[in-house]
């Protein structure tokens, strides 16, 4: 795992299933339109189309919804 805050961090953070886009604020400052932003600027065209269906349809990259489905477990 990367240092916490740096860019490789964030990246590894948006990529991980259980780092919502909340926690990836609250360490790095970066919210989700700026983590979309760095993923198409630093990700291969075909890795970015392929994280950003991913994180579209995982419904736990946000905090609340990831509560929601833990709770229904």
């Amino acid at each position: 795992m990367p240092p916490k805050g740096t860019q490789d961090w964030i990246i590894w953070a948006a990529w991980a299933d259980r780092i919502t886009f909340e926690e990836i604020f609250e360490i790095s400052g970066k919210n989700e339109s700026d983590v979309i932003r760095l993923m198409r600027s630093n990700l291969k065209p075909s890795s970015f189309r392929k994280w950003r269906a991913r994180a579209s349809k995982v419904s736990h990259k946000h905090k609340k919804l990831f509560r929601m489905l833990r709770e229904n477990l």
